[in-house]
């Protein structure tokens, strides 16, 4: 019982904190300028635009690494890259972006660092349905939703406890089951890694994450397309996300009012699918401020692990915006997040 109400207590904090994979906000943000055109700092500089060689790649510390991937997987050449993004291009970003009742994510990601990242795998789509159905009838495994008997859904604007919510049916035992070819969701941090352990792999850490999402070049991208990363058709042409004014209406002018098949959207020049949009993914990484990462952190029962990519009802609080951290308790589900797996490049 005691279990039980921790993660009731902990979902509370994360839904005030986040609100839906974005974090609330008391004041409006300035309304963009109609004859405004876009700054340099609202442009992407798309990943799409430059295919790196990965015949041959080589490890920062100039081991030549394996580039064959698994099935499954893409191949992601190790650099030094650039993690985070400056103050003064965020603060750009949020005096122009939409109108809405939600903060601009990365605010804690303005102390951007440069990682030294080594080459891995990474899955070309975050895990479907159908995949974890697999692992789930060859193991046995329940999930936390499972155990608790209710997860996090967004109904009518606020974030509710649901019954019976799952990996089966997200948006509670009452409502359809999840598609195989959708990410699957209502998976806690310690379901993803399990899954990834029993698939022979691990959950990418947020460095690596975002390195991929770059397309493990050294990139200045805000977003995964090109031309204005804050124009409302540009990003529903591109990513899974919310239309209209949220929470009230959501236009569904992409054609989906919550996740969609893996692939639907972009593909990056690595590969990859669903880098942006769709649903959440969660990281191995502990949520801490970047400029406490080289110090000792013991994680308590409301530490948070990273989550990236934004989900289909992120708008106005970019969290589809390359630098976006989002976060939440190990044993948090939610419908709006899932996860892809990683696995080491051999040297």
């Amino acid at each position: 019982m005691t279990s039980r109400w921790a993660i009731i207590v902990l979902m509370g904090l994360f839904v005030g904190l986040v609100g839906s994979g974005c974090q609330s906000d008391s004041s409006s943000p300035p309304s963009p300028s109609s004859s405004a055109t876009a700054s340099p700092d609202s442009q992407g500089t798309s990943p799409r635009t430059r295919t790196p060689d990965t015949t041959q790649a080589l490890s920062p510390q100039g081991a030549s690494a394996d580039t064959t991937a698994p099935d499954g997987m893409v191949y992601v050449p190790g650099a030094k890259t650039k993690i985070g993004v400056e103050t003064e291009r965020w603060k750009r970003l949020r005096a122009n972006r939409e109108t809405g009742p939600r903060h601009l994510f990365g605010r804690d990601a303005l102390s951007p660092f440069w990682a030294e990242v080594d080459p891995f795998f990474l899955d070309v789509h975050p895990v479907t349905v159908a995949q974890f159905r697999d692992f789930v009838e060859d193991t046995g495994f329940t999930t936390q939703a499972e155990e608790f008997g209710n997860a996090g859904v967004l109904r009518n604007g606020q974030w509710q406890l649901v019954g019976g919510a799952t990996w089966r049916r997200p948006r509670g035992s009452n409502e359809p089951m999840a598609p195989d070819d959708h990410p699957v969701t209502q998976v806690s941090w310690n379901d993803a890694e399990a899954y990834c352990e029993w698939a022979g792999k691990r959950l990418p850490t947020e460095v690596e994450w975002e390195h991929a999402a770059r397309a493990g070049q050294d990139r200045d991208a805000l977003c995964l397309w090109d031309g204005s990363c804050l124009d409302p058709s540009a990003r529903t042409e591109h990513a899974n996300t919310w239309q209209g004014q949220y929470p009230v209406q959501n236009t569904v002018e992409d054609g989906y009012r919550y996740t969609s098949p893996v692939g639907a959207f972009d593909t990056t020049a690595l590969g990859l699918q669903d880098m942006s949009g769709n649903v959440w993914e969660w990281t191995a990484s502990w949520k801490r401020p970047y400029d406490t990462r080289g110090s000792d952190f013991q994680p308590t029962r409301k530490s948070e692990r990273v989550q990236r990519g934004g989900s289909f009802i992120c708008a106005e609080c970019g969290g589809y915006f390359l630098f976006a951290r989002a976060g939440a308790t190990p044993r948090t589900s939610l419908f709006n997040v899932g996860f892809r797996c990683a696995r080491d490049a051999s040297s």
